[in-house]
């Protein structure tokens, strides 16, 4: 059986999200990164980053979110999360890897000016930067998106997986509001019988 290696608000929602559409069996182990469970010498063994989410299955442990949903629906191509077009796939590789550089990229450094750095390396104005950096992309994406219910073909692939968790991190910090298709398109996703808690409910879960 996979074991999945997870906190709940971190991008292992995407892994979670992926197992869970899938249906397949897997063990969710907590890594409470609060407590610094994620430092301890065990775990350094799996992710010598220190980060989660991971992936063990058998002999393979896989870190990096987007490689273990793209590794998971690969194995399980039978349950359609991976478009069979080779032009969609190549599509659903693009917007991936958009929404890793283009999208993450710039809530990342949000994230680490308002809360991660100590106070005294926090800068603003590369708050207000990325801010801008990520409206800009995220009108791109908005442009993409007009009259399509997926990122990429005809069906749900692992590529809405890893768009609507990104856009919900950005909806926590009201980055959404000159975009509400995308809002919309976040909502639909996380509608989805087999989608796991977002965001907000997760942190509320460990008292975030």
């Amino acid at each position: 059986m996979m074991t999945l290696y997870e906190f709940p608000p971190t991008r292992s929602i995407r892994v979670r999200w992926t197992l869970q559409e899938l249906g397949v069996p897997f063990e969710a182990v907590t890594v409470n990164l609060v407590k610094g469970e994620n430092r301890s010498p065990d775990y350094l063994r799996i992710n010598p980053a220190g980060k989660v989410p991971a992936l063990v299955d058998g002999d393979l442990a896989l870190t990096e979110s987007i490689a273990i949903v793209l590794y998971l629906a690969e194995k399980h191509l039978e349950k359609g999360l991976l478009p069979t077009d080779r032009a969609d796939r190549a599509r659903l590789d693009q917007w991936l890897l958009f929404t890793a550089t283009e999208l993450e990229q710039p809530l990342w450094r949000i994230a680490r000016h308002t809360a991660l750095y100590p106070e005294n390396r926090r800068l603003p104005d590369e708050v207000t930067l990325a801010r801008e950096d990520f409206v800009a992309m995220a009108r791109v994406l908005d442009g993409h998106m007009a009259g399509r219910e997926f990122v990429a073909g005809e069906r749900v692939s692992v590529g809405d997986f890893v768009l609507a968790y990104t856009l919900d991190w950005a909806n926590e910090i009201r980055l959404l509001e000159q975009t509400p298709l995308l809002r919309s398109y976040m909502l639909r996703m996380y509608e989805r019988p087999a989608a796991p808690p977002r965001i907000a409910a997760a942190m509320a879960a460990i008292g975030g």
